[in-house]
């Protein structure tokens, strides 16, 4: 069941994006928290003494989906995955700008559990996981889809079943098989770099 801040957060999008700037100034108060605190988490999983901050993260998120009139919002569900998206995007971006990891190069086992453990290597992993993910997008969309929002998103089942507009139960299983799907192609990396 929705939260009124979810019916809220959703009847900001749809005024946003049929033209009315004021409602995306009274979006950003009530997403601004939630966008922080996806943000720490990605951070806190980043190098000690990173460069780029939480705020800094929210920020440049912030800006991309202001400046991205090409999305046309659906829900609450659907904003917190894009941001999502666009944070990964900015980190792997930034990782690979500082050359954590040559393409392929030091490829290692990546966890996805729901409770989005990464490990203390962060950035490689994130970049490995990128680059498996973007393979898995020319496979199969959706399942990747369904892989940034549960993953990256901290999305429930039921909210990406409600972004994506499809039954939880095929969320669950894109996600049982986008996982053992990106399990092998982490790990093939890894074999062709021994």
């Amino acid at each position: 069941m929705r939260t009124p801040a979810s019916a809220e957060v959703t009847k900001l999008l749809l005024a946003w994006n049929a033209g009315d700037e004021q409602a995306l100034e009274r979006l950003l108060p009530l997403v601004y928290q939630e966008l922080r605190g996806l943000a720490r988490h990605y951070m806190a999983q980043e190098r000690v003494g990173h460069t780029l901050q939480a705020s800094a993260l929210v920020n440049e998120a912030y800006l991309k989906l202001v400046d991205n009139r090409r999305v046309h919002w659906q829900n609450r569900a659907h904003f917190f995955g894009v941001s999502a998206q666009l944070m990964r995007r900015i980190l792997v971006d930034f990782a690979r700008r500082r050359h954590y990891l040559k393409r392929g190069g030091g490829a290692r086992q990546v966890t996805l559990h729901e409770e989005m453990v990464i490990s203390r290597n962060a950035s490689k992993d994130l970049v490995a996981i990128d680059d498996a993910l973007k393979a898995l997008e020319a496979f199969d969309a959706r399942k990747a889809r369904v892989v940034e929002m549960r993953f990256f998103g901290g999305l429930s089942a039921e909210e990406t079943a409600e972004a994506l507009k499809v039954s939880v139960e095929t969320v669950q299983r894109d996600w049982k098989l986008a996982k053992a799907w990106l399990h092998a192609e982490l790990n093939k990396e890894e074999s062709n770099d021994a």
